[in-house]
Formats: structure tokens, C-alpha cells, sequence
């Protein structure tokens, strides 16, 4: 039987919470913290949840400017994770991962219902004052980072893409034993893929630099709470390191047979 395969943050890397910790959050992790990796499997899937148009805006704009017209925008900061994702998508089919993109399925309200009104009262902005070419990208998946043939898109009900999807159903019928997750937001949507995954016996593998969300401060206290709780925040270095090891080892094994 083949090792489990794994990989982590680069021992001399900064994860991104570490600004956030206070004098006794440090004191404490000195006694319960993380003492080692967890491990990620041979067989990943890689999630890309909510990069659509609505949660980073039509145009590059810093968050507060992009807010004005897009209410639930995630500004630049989405725009620099889909940078990021343009590299690791690639690398993921290159290495024979599939890609499952995530996103909500029209007519059925989730969070991102709530954040938009809740912008749409703040700032008065509206998605309805857009023209009608670019609003109706509101649900569309980001064309820079769009899927391709052999990637499945699959439209959700809730905040997690296991809710009203086939989700399970395919990880299961390929054997997947792992998930890595990007996208939107890592307090709402990703946080509720990574726990459901975890509650279903998955390992999980988040990408820092391919995630993002509205607030900076949730953003990192969110990944460190998943990296203390449910699986492994990676860097993307880690991160195409281990889709190089997975396919690897899918060759020695193909060798072998």
C-alpha cells in the first residue's frame, strides 16, 4: 500500500492569522495548538466555490469602490485569489485532478442573499442600476478562471456544496478521498464545504492564497480556526507541489500494474 501522501505551509512562511493573535491566543497555542500536519490522500478533488461575477464585481476595484455598484463584492482582494486560482487550476488538471466548480442555484436564497441586502441598504448600491449586459453576469463563473471541458459545475441550495447537490454522489463514485478548497467566502461558503467534507470523512486542504472574503479579519481567523479544526491551510507552493506527488504516484502505480 502506497504512503498517505501530505504536505503543509513552509516551516519559515507567515500564515496569514498570525497578525490577529493576541498575547494570550499564543500562550495558549504554545499548549493545544497544531503540533503536526494533518494529511492530505492519493485521490484529491479540487472545489471552487461562489467566483462569480457578484462576489468580486465586473472591473478590478479595491473593496469599498467595488461595493458601489456589486454590494456582496469581495473586491481586489477576490480578483488576487482568482490570480492565484489561474495557476492552480491548471496544475491541478495537468496533474489529472478533476475540478468541481460551486455555484448557487437561481431562485433559492443563501447567505449571499443576506450579505447583498444588507450591502444594497449600507451603500445604496444596487445590482439593478448596472446595464443589462453586466448584470447578467451576476451568477456567472469568472471567465478568467471559466471552466473547462471535463470540469463539472454543480448549483447548491445553501451556503455548503453538499447541500442540493450530487456532490457526495460523485466524490464517491470516483473514491476521492480528498478535497482542496478555494473561493468565496472563507467565513461563509468555503468554512461550510471544509466542515461538511470533514463530517463526511474527507481530508481537506485549503489554499490560502486561493480563498477570500469580504472581511480581512475573517478571512484569517477563519482559516486558522479550519487549520486548527478541519484539515490543512497549504500555501500554494505546497499546494502544486502535492498535485506533482499525486500524479506521481499515480504513474508508479500505472507502472506497477
Amino acid at each position: 500500500m502506497q504512503p498517505t501522501l501530505w504536505c503543509k505551509v513552509k516551516e519559515d512562511a507567515v500564515p496569514v492569522w498570525d497578525q490577529f493573535l493576541t498575547d494570550r491566543d499564543r500562550e495558549h497555542l504554545r499548549h493545544w495548538g497544531k503540533r503536526q500536519s494533518d494529511p492530505l490522500g492519493q485521490r484529491p478533488v479540487v472545489l471552487v466555490i461562489d467566483v462569480y461575477y457578484s462576489a468580486v464585481g465586473h472591473e478590478r476595484k479595491p473593496l469599498l469602490e467595488s461595493i458601489q455598484q456589486w454590494p456582496m463584492s469581495c473586491g481586489e482582494d477576490g480578483w488576487v485569489a482568482i490570480d492565484h486560482m489561474q495557476q492552480l487550476l491548471p496544475a491541478a488538471r495537468r496533474a489529472g485532478i478533476p475540478v468541481v466548480y460551486i455555484k448557487a442555484l437561481p431562485g433559492f436564497p443563501t447567505d449571499a442573499s443576506r450579505v447583498a441586502e444588507r450591502g444594497q441598504r449600507a451603500t445604496g448600491a444596487a445590482e439593478d442600476s448596472l446595464p443589462a449586459d453586466i448584470r447578467k453576469l451576476s451568477n456567472e463563473i469568472v471567465k478568467e478562471i471559466a471552466p473547462e471541458p471535463g470540469d463539472l459545475v454543480l448549483g447548491k441550495a445553501a451556503p455548503s456544496a453538499f447541500s442540493g447537490t450530487p456532490l457526495l454522489q460523485y466524490l464517491q463514485m470516483i473514491r476521492a478521498d480528498t478535497v482542496i478548497v478555494c473561493g468565496e467566502t472563507t467565513s461563509g461558503c468555503v468554512r461550510a464545504a471544509v466542515v461538511d467534507a470533514v463530517s463526511n470523512r474527507l481530508k481537506v486542504g485549503i489554499v490560502e492564497e486561493c480563498c477570500f472574503d469580504r472581511t480581512q479579519a475573517a478571512h484569517a481567523m477563519n482559516l486558522f480556526d479550519m487549520h486548527q479544526k478541519y484539515g490543512e491551510v497549504i500555501n500554494m507552493t505546497a499546494a502544486l507541489a502535492y498535485f506533482e506527488e499525486v500524479a506521481a504516484a499515480r504513474e508508479r502505480t500505472a507502472t506497477m500494474s
